[in-house]
Order: structure tokens, then C-alpha cells, then sequence
């Protein structure tokens, strides 16, 4: 069940404390008509002012899906033939921040970032499959 829409959560990873939530959205035509669904997670770091947020953001195209309504479930985001996360489950939102570290996103940097998620959903993918088999097979 999706959570409250604009609401946040709390994820602690490495020491540091972010807050998080996602939304969906659309962009805008000239005409003001929407299109290109859009699923957008934002991290913040706290405490507020230590650094600006980071959004990754996960716009529909070919062979894509983000969360649009049915048949699709609140929060996933994918590839039809590949890997996909849920953007509700921390697991999967604290995979996401890794793989931006690692893409070179620093929590420090003062101004807001936005990282194209399909660069990180594969890597995400895979080290959340990692942490749940280490786990054993239970969700991170």
C-alpha cells in the first residue's frame, strides 16, 4: 500500500542521516498539457543545510515503466527485460544511494543534483539481490 503521498522517511546509511520520499509527476507540454510520466526520489541530507538533495529521477521511455496506475504497483520502477526496484522498500531507496555515491554524488555538495536513474538501476538491482541472499533471502 503506498504511503501517503509527500511524506518522508528516515534512512541512516554510513553515519549519515537523509531524509526521503518520491513522488510522481509529469512534465509539462507548451500547451500545459502533461506527458512523460516521471518517478522522482529525493534524499536529504540532515540535518538540514549539510547538504542539498539529491533526485533521482526515473522518466518513462522505451521498454521502461514507472508507477502510472494499473496493472503496475505504487513505486516500481523498471526495465520490461531487466531489473527493477520498488521505490517504497528503504532496501532498495538505501541500493539507490550507494549507486549514486559510487556514481559520484557526494552528500556534502551544497545545491540540489539530478541523477537519471536508469544509470543506477542496474547496480541497485543487484546489490539489493546481493544484501537480501546474504541475508538469507530475506527483503534488506
Amino acid at each position: 500500500m503506498p504511503r501517503k503521498s509527500g511524506s518522508s522517511r528516515r534512512l541512516v546509511a554510513d553515519g549519515r542521516t537523509y531524509l526521503w520520499w518520491q513522488r510522481h509527476g509529469h512534465r509539462r507540454d507548451e500547451h500545459g498539457r502533461p506527458f512523460d510520466c516521471r518517478q522522482v526520489l529525493t534524499l536529504s541530507p540532515q540535518p538540514s543545510g549539510t547538504g542539498g538533495p539529491l533526485r533521482i529521477v526515473f522518466a518513462s521511455g522505451p521498454d521502461r515503466y514507472v508507477p502510472g496506475g494499473f496493472p503496475l504497483g505504487s513505486g516500481d520502477v523498471g526495465a520490461v527485460r531487466g531489473s527493477s526496484l520498488n521505490l517504497h522498500e528503504p532496501g532498495a531507496v538505501r541500493s539507490l544511494l550507494d549507486a549514486a555515491r559510487a556514481h559520484g554524488w557526494r552528500p556534502d555538495e551544497r545545491g540540489p543534483v539530478e541523477i537519471d536513474g536508469w544509470l543506477l538501476l542496474d547496480a541497485a538491482a543487484a546489490a539489493r539481490a546481493t544484501r537480501a541472499e546474504e541475508a538469507g533471502g530475506a527483503s534488506p
